[in-house]
């Protein structure tokens, strides 16, 4: 099968096409076959050298959309020829986390293009309890641009953050996949909507639902936030830039607010004068990824049509070197969707 992967670390160049042997399914897990996979940030992390083991070559991709083609030994909940969308997160199911039902906290938890091997290719295996079934009016190529961005950004909005109707929230990194998913998750919730996006994104962050969009290219935006907010700041911070907007971010929660954050993009470290915790009595949160619980939750509201991925573009497979280097370079407002 026609793959794209790299043997490397390293930049773009290191990815390439290649003919690799057709993954045959392990007992309970199915083939298929890849209609539509999605980049993620996530992707060019692993390409660059994230401190995991990985095999190699690796093939990327946790975002997948496809159709069953072959059903390893013991399935019997899905039949070949279903459309597909997957739950990229793999864990053990008997782990006290599994058992919970937190399966992020799986104590040997992977994610599919991470620690597995991905959708970009022709073909992929993952488990049947990962699949949820795609309408047949519904495109392979949206579908892929779901999982991953819309699960992050409903576990930080609605698992940790709690937000309610009629608080307030601001989302950082307004253009990426997450972001653009956080701002239509905290509308459908009933909160009003702060986002940061640099300039040329700030109509099309504000077309998304955003009640006030700040342009970070203006300067620091926790000003402008504080004299929207009438000093107050909001209720929760959903960020995933870490170091660079930390400052600005702890100086906009109100008191009893929450901070969950999800990334770290331009800096995993920060500094915290601990005063600023304790005085305004915030919360920090960590969040990643999803239950399958609130997999099924998600598709279940992008299906019936109250969540909307945004795709930014649709690319064949052969182009991956471009669609990391547009990624990295920050030229995407939401997904782009590779076609094998």
């Amino acid at each position: 099968m026609k793959a794209a992967l790299f043997s490397e670390f390293g930049g773009a160049d290191v990815l390439r096409i290649a003919d690799v042997a057709v993954p045959e399914p392990a007992p309970g897990w199915v083939r298929l076959r890849v209609g539509a996979a999605a980049l993620n940030h996530l992707d060019v992390w692993v390409r660059r050298g994230l401190p995991i083991e990985i095999t190699m070559p690796h093939i990327g991709g946790s975002d997948i959309a496809g159709t069953v083609e072959a059903l390893g030994e013991g399935v019997t909940g899905i039949t070949v020829g279903a459309r597909v969308v997957v739950d990229p997160s793999v864990s053990c199911g008997v782990c006290e986390w599994c058992v919970r039902g937190d399966q992020p906290l799986c104590v040997s938890y992977r994610i599919l293009g991470e620690h597995l091997q991905g959708g970009f290719a022709e073909y992929v295996t993952v488990p049947e309890r990962n699949l949820f079934i795609i309408p047949d009016d519904y495109s392979f190529e949206n579908a892929a641009a779901v999982p991953l961005p819309f699960l992050t950004a409903w576990r930080a909005i609605v698992g940790r953050a709690a937000l309610r109707a009629g608080e307030s929230v601001l989302i950082t990194g307004g253009s990426g996949g997450v972001s653009t998913a956080a701002i239509q998750i905290a509308k459908f919730l009933g909160a009003r909507v702060h986002a940061v996006t640099s300039s040329r994104w700030v109509e099309r962050v504000r077309a998304l639902g955003a009640d006030v969009v700040y342009n970070r290219d203006d300067g620091d935006w926790s000003k402008a936030l504080a004299l929207e907010t009438a000093q107050r700041g909001v209720d929760v911070i959903i960020d995933s830039i870490g170091a660079a907007a930390w400052p600005q971010n702890l100086r906009s929660l109100a008191k009893g607010g929450r901070l969950v954050v999800y990334g770290g993009t331009a800096g995993p470290k920060v500094e915290i004068d601990v005063r600023a915790l304790f005085w305004k009595q915030t919360s920090i949160m960590g969040s990643t990824m999803s239950s399958h619980a609130e997999f099924v939750a998600v598709m279940r509201h992008v299906f019936a049509g109250n969540l909307q991925p945004v795709v930014d573009s649709v690319l064949p497979l052969d182009r991956i070197r471009e669609a990391h280097e547009r990624l990295e370079a920050g030229d995407v407002f939401g997904k782009i969707v590779l076609v094998p």
